[in-house]
């Protein structure tokens, strides 16, 4: 009897992986190691520029991209994504929800517009966009849905309500859709990453006097005393998408540096 091929399951070949919020940070990382994994991506982002130069990157590294406009918190706007991904590949295997907005504030210091902001997108967008893959997978019988949490969505935030409350939701989002589909062979699972060095960050930081400073504050929590690559996260989501996770459905996965370790 041969053995199963381990590695090989970590691969994408032939698959179509859909990434919202793929043009910069965390979606970018990831919309580029599914397509070295060999994956089809569309990189879906609302900005089309910062789609495009996403794809321009995978296709200077020999993968397959296909870049498309879409607004999350439009439910037509969903729509017409997963439409054309179909229309331009005939399946779709993986959903990565990326697309997402933070927010300070205390329920106090929070409008209602905000809170309402982050929900259509961070949550209800996801929602949509699990309602336009879900006939499609099913009717494979297979297919993998990975939501972009993060550690406020299992652990409570100073200073964070509305980004908290709309994490906190896309954790129990996961858990109910795996319940619910985890007989017919469709997958979901969330990523709970800890602070991240993205580019909205790196920006943010040069906002303060001493930007070193302010690194070694965001880094402070977490026990490895360093915030995450984005490539570090994009690695957690290529297991999730792939048949190298086969027997993994519900999970709120931590990627945290061990932030939560102590909590």
């Amino acid at each position: 009897m041969s053995s199963p091929d381990r590695i090989g399951s970590f691969r994408l070949d032939r698959k179509t992986c859909i990434v919202t919020g793929a043009g910069s940070g965390i979606g970018q990382a990831i919309a580029e190691l599914f397509a070295e994994a060999g994956g089809n991506v569309i990189v879906a982002d609302i900005k089309k520029p910062t789609a495009d130069e996403t794809v321009r990157r995978i296709e200077a590294a020999g993968g397959q991209g296909i870049a498309l406009e879409a607004d999350v918190a439009d439910p037509a706007s969903c729509e017409r994504l997963v439409t054309e991904a179909l229309a331009q590949t005939g399946r779709v295997d993986a959903l990565v929800n990326n697309a997402g907005l933070g927010h300070v504030g205390t329920i106090l210091t929070t409008a209602p517009e905000d809170l309402q902001r982050l929900w259509s997108v961070n949550l209800v967008g996801a929602y949509h966009l699990c309602r336009q893959v879900l006939p499609h997978m099913l009717k494979a019988g297979r297919g993998s849905i990975v939501n972009l949490g993060s550690i406020a969505g299992v652990m409570g935030m100073e200073d964070r309500f509305a980004y908290t409350v709309t994490k906190h939701a896309i954790v129990g989002m996961t858990r109910a859709m795996a319940m619910d589909l985890g007989a017919s062979g469709v997958r979901v699972n969330a990523i709970c990453p800890g602070r991240t060095l993205t580019p909205f960050v790196e920006a943010r930081m040069k906002e303060y006097p001493d930007p070193e400073k302010f690194e070694k504050q965001l880094s402070a929590p977490h026990t490895l005393k360093r915030m995450a690559d984005p490539a570090e996260i994009a690695s957690l989501a290529l297991y999730l998408a792939s048949d190298a996770s086969s027997f993994v459905t519900g999970a709120a996965m931590m990627i945290d540096g061990g932030y939560s370790a102590g909590k």
